[in-house]
């Protein structure tokens, strides 16, 4: 998909990737490959549903992340309700940003300040200027069952599976608040996610999971044997699992310290 094809500006069609899509990493990314949230309408291919607006909603299924980015341009040159923003000029993204949520794209009534934003954040505005309509992508399989994909090089975190759930690893500077504004958080999930205690800093763990860990390790781990001076937070990151049920599995009191050579139930 390049914008001197389709007439719809990079820096939107960046800026809508990452924002529909969280970076490449939502579920509806991830599953479907549908970084723009296009609902199915009169769509004939394959669908998948997702909560958003109502539950259960009908989202289109595609089998690239090309085929996305070209169907969002297909979207938005056959519709009639978007064809007054292609008067407007090729750099003029705030005037795309507030014609999408008038034209009713998105029902987030900040829609068009979170486009400029990110447009502004990133100098997204650079790839209409110079004609760097490409979008480049990267394919990865970060240990779990799933491939995924990250625009680059816009996200500073690629995000890797373990036990089913995603989790980053942790690079110098990076901060809780950081993290969660990458991937849209709120301020206590990070640390409700990893069982963490209050205070302490981001970079004082190797990775961090961004989603919910699971009540039991993947069904290849049954077990697992205590090394010297090992916690149960730490076995408890390892597998992905969430403490309070390794606790649970394990007739443990919360603190409690595992013995080395001590054999866990993680199942």
């Amino acid at each position: 998909m390049n914008m001197k094809r389709s007439g719809v500006p990079a820096s939107i069609t960046l800026a809508q990737g990452m924002l529909e899509s969280r970076n490449g990493n939502s579920r509806l990314a991830v599953d479907a490959k549908n970084h723009f949230g296009i609902k199915c309408h009169d769509w004939t291919g394959k669908k998948v549903y997702h909560h958003d607006d109502r539950r259960n909603e009908c989202f289109r299924k595609y089998n690239s992340v090309y085929d996305s980015f070209a169907d969002h341009a297909r979207f938005l040159t056959t519709r009639s309700r978007y064809a007054s923003l292609f008067d407007l000029r090729i750099t003029d993204y705030k005037g795309w940003a507030r014609g999408l949520k008038k034209a009713g794209y998105a029902t987030d009534p900040n829609y068009a300040k979170r486009l400029i934003d990110l447009i502004e954040d990133n100098k997204l505005y650079l790839f209409d200027k110079d004609n760097k309509g490409a979008v480049a992508w990267r394919k990865s399989n970060g240990g779990g069952t799933s491939d995924h994909y990250v625009v680059d090089p816009f996200v500073k975190h690629e995000v890797h599976f373990n036990n089913g759930v995603r989790y980053v690893r942790i690079k110098e500077g990076d901060t809780f608040s950081s993290i969660s504004k990458e991937f849209d958080l709120r301020d206590w999930e990070l640390p409700r996610y990893n069982d963490l205690p209050g205070g302490g800093r981001a970079t004082d763990y190797n990775y961090l999971y961004i989603d919910p860990k699971r009540k039991n390790a993947h069904p290849d781990h049954e077990s697992h044997v205590v090394k010297e001076n090992q916690s149960m937070f730490e076995i408890a990151q390892i597998y992905g699992v969430k403490l309070k049920n390794l606790n649970k599995l394990n007739d443990m009191s919360e603190g409690e310290k595992p013995r080395p050579g001590e054999r866990l139930v993680l199942r």
